[in-house]
């Protein structure tokens, strides 16, 4: 059977996963090989989402298997998304796996709009998944999701927050806690506050990965995350645009500054299609968000086009992952999103996990 295990990782070594950055032999995804009468059952442990993709992978690598080794093989693909180990030490959230920050260096690049796409797609790869809208300025989350305005989420002991089921996820906003037409009138440390009693005092439930829809800008809300809530990583929006170009690149230093992991760029509006003629144009410039993740050695994650679609979607409160699933923008969003699992997944390879096991405590 030893000579057979060889044999299979052999195999792996051949097939890179375009999600973990290396082939599966050395993302160290053979977990087991055993015999079951006439046939070799191989099993696969992946640390990223792939329940819509676990068919396909598989009926893929046996017919790999069996072209290269003659060998009759059943492949059994399973998910283990770890746990991930925060800046400076800080204690892993109850109940929540991986925290990413949606980040963007100023208003109007799509950024929440993306934290919601990308949110959507891991749930739709089969992960548990929960949102948190850290603009506490002017909180959009309620709306994009569908949660209609005046409800509220149930307390635990009035001590904690239920977050609201929306689309198959736990949400927590500000939005849900006033009433959407009074103004957040508050200072600094009053908005910090703020965002860690939405984050501590919710009781989210198990989750694979909570998304922080964060504010744009350098200011308060981003320190205090920086400085008190475990971040895995961050995925800084941007658009090809000159002035959302330099704002981003500061998003991205003050990131680095704070010992948090940019996994990757997003650029948003990339280009326009015309619905009349099809013609294709750069409206903001080409390129920006490629020469910005080189300059700054990660990765250019995907490009999405300025679609009016994608706007109506999300003011429906039905999203594009949700309203079009076959779509090509959601495909866009699947990638992304199943590329920024990859990259936690090979971190928690290397550095290890933060705890063995979540639980959520009510104290």
């Amino acid at each position: 059977m030893q000579q057979t295990r060889a044999r299979i990782e052999a195999v792996l070594s051949q097939h890179q996963d375009p999600y973990l950055g290396t082939d599966l032999a050395s993302a160290g995804a053979l977990s087991g090989v055993r015999e079951e009468g006439e046939r070799i059952v191989v099993s696969l442990t992946l640390g990223y989402p792939c329940t819509d993709i676990r068919a396909a992978l598989s009926t893929e690598l046996e017919l790999r298997i069996k072209t290269e080794t003659g060998l009759d093989a059943k492949v059994e693909i399973q998910q283990d998304i770890k746990p991930h180990q925060a800046q400076r030490n800080l204690r892993n959230l109850d109940g929540v796996r991986n925290i990413i920050a949606v980040a963007s260096g100023k208003g109007g690049v799509g950024k929440s709009t993306t934290t919601v796409n990308l949110a959507l797609a891991m749930v739709q790869a089969g992960a548990r998944v929960g949102i948190l809208d850290a603009d506490i300025y002017g909180p959009s989350l309620g709306l994009m999701v569908g949660v209609a305005p005046g409800v509220h989420p149930d307390s635990d002991d009035e001590k904690y927050f239920k977050p609201i089921q929306a689309l198959g996820m736990q949400t927590m906003s500000m939005a849900y806690l006033i009433d959407e037409n009074t103004p957040m009138v508050w200072r600094g440390p009053m908005v910090s506050g703020a965002l860690q009693q939405l984050l501590t005092q919710t009781l989210w439930d198990d989750l694979d990965y909570l998304f922080i829809d964060m504010p744009p800008g350098t200011g308060d809300i981003q320190l205090t995350l920086s400085q008190k809530v475990p971040v895995t990583g961050s995925v800084v929006v941007t658009t090809p645009q000159d002035i959302a170009l330099l704002d981003a690149k500061k998003g991205i230093e003050m990131f680095r500054k704070v010992d948090i992991a940019v996994l990757g760029v997003v650029e948003n509006m990339s280009t326009h299609v015309c619905s009349n003629c099809g013609h294709e144009e750069h409206i903001f410039g080409a390129g920006g968000g490629a020469r910005i993740a080189s300059q700054y050695h990660t990765e250019l994650l995907g490009a999405l086009p300025l679609s009016l679609q994608i706007r109506e979607q999300t003011d429906a409160g039905k999203p594009t992952v949700m309203a079009d699933p076959q779509g090509q923008a959601t495909q866009t969003y699947l990638k992304i999103a199943r590329r920024v699992a990859g990259k936690i997944a090979q971190r928690n390879a290397t550095q290890g996990s933060a705890f063995p096991n979540i639980s959520v405590q009510n104290d």
